[in-house]
């Protein structure tokens, strides 16, 4: 795709990098037939190759206009386009470009002003989120069904989830990972976390965490507050920093949407000259749990599903298949641990959650949910599982079906002690 720079972005670096993204699109317009915007709107607009054209037109004029605003914000950035696309587009970086470009030349309006401040202020910060939570849960009992359903029930680390055992897996010589402790993660479900380190310590694997630390910063980037962003990403290395320097042999979080953002940390600092250096090492440990355990380690870790497990459905996040690559990487290590997967429709399609995107965009994010919901209660399961706590709790709210994390479903069906320790 032939682009040509308009003065205003000659020398913007995020600029560059678009038009690069630009430049490799061949116009296939294979990325429509798993977009699932394009599925619902069947609009070429609602697609990435109708974005990628408006994208183009921003680059080209030098400013945004209403249009493209609508179109982009419909936009999940589920990233199934560049698993899809043939030309290796970076689809990522170029809607990221424009957002930003978006929010510079198009003031929203005072409502849509406000929610986005309020979901960039609250969600990342701590007490705030905790403390609406937590007058939720009160008032839950009394809430009719639809609102009941809204605020997720209360789910604290089970008893036991911290045994530490003496089996130590290949490839960590050191034993010791950096845990993501997230802003709203463990106020909504604190099992995740502790399961895993509750696996981690079985394998005699240390789990070190920063108190300092924040939110990722996938909130803000989502909503294309830019300097916001590297502020975060910024705070976030020097709260890990001492950390670092002690050695660990990965970075972890349990919700794939932070694993991504993570991974971005050397893209959204590379022009940075005090933190380029540090977010390109930070970015190079960043691992996905699942990177963690092969099939070997479940089975010594004496993971077994009792013979009469009802068969549970897998939910895989777009950020962990196409956002982190990692497709087809949780069902072996499930079925591993003897558990029956249904198999499910439309796998690559996204749920609708997006992070922010199930509040901005309800109605889109509604019937996505109800689609995936409806591929994935096909088979009848009796449990769903994901790996995104974005996805679980989005998921929950449409069915009365448990959805629950994997590794917590893993943890829970742990052997007293590890096999061979």
């Amino acid at each position: 795709m032939e682009t040509r720079l308009h003065p205003r972005f000659e020398n913007d670096p995020a600029a560059r990098i678009a038009e690069d993204a630009l430049r490799a699109c061949v116009h296939c317009g294979f990325c429509n037939a798993t977009c699932p915007t394009y599925q619902e709107q069947g609009d070429e607009l609602d697609g990435p190759r109708g974005r990628i054209y408006q994208i183009k037109q921003v680059l080209e004029s030098g400013e945004a206009n209403t249009t493209t605003r609508t179109h982009l914000d419909r936009c999940l950035t589920c990233l199934n386009c560049m698993t899809t696309c043939p030309s290796g587009v970076d689809y990522n970086h170029l809607v990221a470009f424009g957002r930003e470009v978006i929010e510079e030349d198009l003031p929203r309006g005072w409502r849509d002003r406000l929610l986005r401040t309020l979901l960039v202020r609250a969600l990342p910060a701590r007490w705030p989120f905790r403390l609406a939570l937590g007058l939720g849960r009160l008032a839950r009992p009394l809430l009719p069904a639809t609102l009941k359903r809204r605020v997720p029930a209360r789910h604290g680390a089970r008893a036991g989830a911290t045994r530490i055992g003496a089996v130590t897996p290949a490839g960590f010589p050191h034993g010791r990972v950096l845990l993501l402790g997230g802003c709203v993660h463990d106020a909504i479900d604190a099992r995740i976390n502790a399961a895993l380190r509750g696996l981690l310590g079985r394998l005699g694997i240390e789990v070190v965490e920063a108190g300092e630390a924040r939110c990722c910063g996938a909130v803000e980037h989502h909503l294309a507050f830019a300097e916001r962003t590297r502020e975060r990403v910024r705070a976030n290395l020097d709260a890990w920093e001492s950390i670092l320097a002690d050695g660990v042999d990965a970075v972890v979080s349990t919700a794939s949407g932070c694993g991504v953002m993570l991974r971005d940390y050397a893209h959204i600092l590379a022009d940075d000259p005090t933190y380029a250096a540090r977010a390109a090492r930070f970015t190079a440990q960043v691992r996905d749990p699942v990177e963690l355990f092969d099939i070997q380690t479940i089975r010594s870790l004496g993971i077994r599903a009792p013979a009469d497990h009802p068969p549970v459905a897998w939910h895989a996040p777009c950020t962990l298949q196409h956002g982190q690559g990692l497709a087809g990487r949780v069902e072996p290590l499930l079925q591993a641990a003897g558990f029956h997967l249904v198999p499910v429709a439309e796998p690559h399609l996204c749920c609708g959650s997006a992070g922010t995107y199930s509040i901005l965009q309800p109605a889109m994010a509604g019937r996505l949910r109800q689609r995936k919901l409806d591929n994935l209660e096909a088979s009848g399961p009796a449990r769903i599982v994901t790996a995104n706590i974005g996805c679980q709790t989005h998921l929950q709210y449409g069915t009365d079906t448990p959805v629950e994390h994997w590794l917590t479903l893993l943890e829970r069906h742990c052997g007293a002690t590890p096999a061979g320790a």
